[in-house]
């Protein structure tokens, strides 16, 4: 590491230096490497600084005006700036940005529509949904009563025709849209119109993709839903935190179920960077941002699949995608491994219908939103592309591996990490 990477770290440095250590390694592997995994970001320094602030010291239960603590004035001031601007960001009637995740977030909603053993239909993990979509060990599986839709094997789509046979089958209090590894825009308007036809409530998790909705480069599910839930992070490039929209006839009972059902004290520091990432994302040049990560995404889908890849569904409308790496005769935990050690950080990932099981699965995920922010465009995209290709089909060769890795770190060396001095 340059010694001007970490001026600001010098007491950690006297005080802990092992932790020290720790960090020093991790800022040198996010500078040296290619970050693709679809769910991780890279914060401004702006939002590294607010969260590493005096905030971090504030006690706050409740919400502004109504706390539980003396001594709230600046915070009751931070959390109502990230709530007016997380509205006229999304367009929301009321946001609750107290949830310290995006799960917590999702719990907050499920607890305030549902009781336990009610009935729920959501998307199935190993199609692309999310652990708390319904999952048998996570909470949305063991206190409710989950009916799953999937994507049609023809196409890896969702099959919406399936979802309105499901709805009218099961009659769920609730409706889940939203995945974690669906690489298509989501039809919010098809779910509303589900939703109203068997009663249903309407949740959107649209954790993956509020930065491309923030950015108007998706359709908005916030006019369609009662709730829409996200996580801070990934393409909205904020602090790992989470937030819940929703109609202000549910206000009260949002409020409510996140504090004091769910949380006590909300991480007012959190909420702060919240506040900043809010305003970052209203500024005109996040839009550019938001277009330029689907338009990095489709061309290194292109470039994977020109070069030998079956991609999921064939390609991508957002900022990931699923590759299927057996297409080329490995797996995806071997594909992780292999581009890991050349510099390239991906996760390994269920392919939909994949006769593989979860710890070795038959694909990885990729997403384009951490490179973006460091600058790179689409004849990046290509570079990057190739260089995944040659090692997955070079996985045994540690010299090819090498060779990639230090050419790989002389091409990041030209786009730096934001909160990163160079």
């Amino acid at each position: 590491m340059h010694e001007n990477d970490l001026p600001r770290f010098s007491k950690l440095q006297q005080q802990d230096s092992q932790v020290f250590q720790c960090l020093e390694h991790e800022m040198g592997r996010q500078k040296d490497g290619l970050e693709l995994i679809a769910s991780e970001n890279y914060t401004s320094a702006a939002i590294q600084e607010i969260v590493g602030s005096v905030l971090t010291n504030k006690y706050a239960e409740g919400y502004p005006g109504r706390r539980y603590y003396g001594g709230c004035e600046y915070v009751d001031d931070v959390e109502t700036l990230a709530i007016e601007r997380a509205k006229k960001l999304f367009g929301a009637e009321h946001v609750n940005v107290q949830p310290h995740a995006g799960s917590q977030a999702n719990m907050g909603v499920f607890m305030t529509v549902l009781q336990p053993g009610d009935t729920f239909l959501a998307m199935d993990l190993a199609h692309g949904g999310h652990l708390t979509h319904g999952m048998h060990l996570n909470f949305s599986g063991t206190l409710y009563n989950p009916v799953h839709y999937g994507v049609r094997e023809s196409d890896h789509r969702i099959d919406y025709d399936q979802v309105a046979k499901l709805a009218r089958e099961h009659k769920p209090k609730m409706i889940i849209a939203g995945a974690s590894a669906y690489p298509r825009e989501i039809d919010h308007a098809r779910f509303g119109e589900i939703a109203k036809e068997v009663g249903a409530k309407l949740m959107v998790d649209m954790a993956h993709y509020s930065g491309l909705v923030a950015g108007g480069i998706h359709n908005s599910p916030v006019p369609h839903a009662d709730f829409v839930t996200s996580t801070s992070h990934k393409t909205l490039r904020g602090p790992r935190s989470g937030f819940i929209l929703c109609r202000e006839e549910y206000a009260k009972d949002i409020n409510r179920t996140v504090f004091p059902g769910l949380q006590g004290g909300p991480l007012m520091h959190v909420v702060a960077a919240k506040a900043v990432c809010f305003g970052e994302a209203l500024e005109d040049n996040f839009k550019t941002y938001a277009k330029q990560i689907v338009a990095n995404a489709k061309t290194l889908a292109e470039t994977l699949m020109a070069g030998g890849l079956k991609l999921a569904s064939g390609g991508t409308d957002n900022h990931l995608m699923l590759t299927d790496v057996t297409s080329i005769g490995t797996t995806g935990k071997v594909a992780e491994k292999a581009l890991d050690r050349a510099g390239i950080t991906v996760n390994k990932n269920m392919i939909p219908y994949d006769p593989r099981k979860p710890l070795d699965p038959s694909g990885i995920r990729i997403g384009t939103a951490a490179l973006t922010t460091r600058g790179m465009g689409t004849d990046d995209m290509k570079k990057v592309g190739e260089w995944i290709l040659k090692v997955l089909k070079n996985v045994e060769d540690d010299k090819v591996i090498n060779d990639v890795q230090q050419e790989i770190r002389e091409f990041a060396s030209a786009f730096p990490v934001p909160g990163i001095e160079r």
